[in-house]
């Protein structure tokens, strides 16, 4: 029988670095009452500002939750939304050491405008060319700095398609995984989706895949997704597919062991920032235990409780380790 008190306790002696898009989350709460005279627009009365990290600074929130020493590596702009995110990332006790700011960036900021709980509307502002040559470079050396300093545990590469993870820095980051025998685990996107070759474990959703491989299964069901890691496999010879399927759960397979994990029935409220939670409790305990299956179910548990609440947020270091003695023992 699993000891949960135990294996949370091990996730505080754990080092976990993300690498990839953070961005900074802006929500503005407000009520509508009205319609605008001027659009067939509602006017939102807003009444409070709320700030909050996304992206790999999720993944890394969720890490450090959990207790694990957090280090993000990543770039922001040269400006207030970069200071903003820096500051709410040391609040949670999060490395930012490794940052690269940038003079020809700006930082990634989602601004949300919410009305009883529900989104009117999402204004962005970011940039999403790759980053520079330099840049690049400076990402992988500052990698491998870290690694001989203070080698971690696990590596998340997480994705968002904002121009932080280019070829050469994915292949490189993973060089040195290899090199130094650091877990890596990967949260892609569709632009790169096919280069994060000779990973530990690969974590698309369902959506994904399909747009990665153009492929359309006619069901979604355990034979056809042994055929999708099958397709996976062949293009990145990765170890472990984990794929999310939304409503329906988990997929995993690590070799010739594979499940399909259904959730648990939950009040959801809001899945964004879902994925960002299921790649960081599954990688932190694959890196701790070893044990895929364990690390599947206890995501699957994770992403579902992070869906109970509105916007992006963190798991809930204590609800978790309560629901996995609940559900899993």
């Amino acid at each position: 029988m699993m000891d949960f008190e135990q294996l949370f306790s091990d996730f505080s002696s754990s080092k976990v670095v993300i690498v990839g898009d953070v961005m900074l989350d802006t929500y503005w709460w407000g009520h509508v009452d009205r319609i605008s005279p001027e659009a067939p627009v509602p006017v939102v009365a807003l009444n409070r500002k709320e700030l909050r990290v996304g992206g790999a600074a999720n993944v890394a929130l969720n890490t450090a939750s959990l207790g694990a020493a957090t280090t993000l590596i990543s770039v922001i702009g040269k400006d207030e939304d970069g200071k903003s995110l820096t500051a709410l990332l040391r609040s949670s006790g999060i490395n930012t050491d490794y940052f690269v700011v940038a003079e020809d960036r700006i930082t990634t900021n989602k601004t949300r405008v919410m009305s009883r709980n529900q989104q009117m509307m999402r204004l962005d502002a970011e940039d999403t060319g790759d980053v520079n040559d330099a840049i690049a470079a400076k990402l992988l050396e500052m990698t491998e700095r870290l690694f001989k300093t203070d080698r971690p545990d696990v590596l998340i590469l997480e994705d968002y398609n904002k121009g932080v993870l280019t070829p050469a820095v994915i292949e490189g980051i993973i060089s040195l995984c290899k090199t130094y025998g650091v877990v890596t685990a990967v949260d892609p996107k569709k632009k790169n989706f096919l280069a994060f070759k000779d990973v530990d474990i690969f974590k698309p959703n369902l959506k994904e895949v399909k747009e990665g491989l153009n492929l359309s299964p006619a069901a979604i069901d355990e034979s056809s997704l042994k055929q999708i890691h099958a397709a996976l496999k062949q293009e990145l010879n990765h170890r472990v597919s984990l794929i999310t399927l939304s409503e329906k759960g988990v997929y995993f397979q690590d070799g010739q062991q594979s499940r399909i994990i259904p959730t648990h029935i939950r009040n959801i409220a809001d899945v964004s920032g879902a994925g960002d939670t299921v790649i960081a409790v599954a990688s932190l305990t694959y890196a701790v235990t070893k044990d895929m299956e364990l690390a599947a179910e206890m995501a699957n548990i994770a992403g579902g409780l992070v869906c109970e609440e509105v916007g992006t947020a963190a798991i809930d270091r204590e609800k978790l380790l309560q629901e996995c003695k609940m559900l899993l023992q």
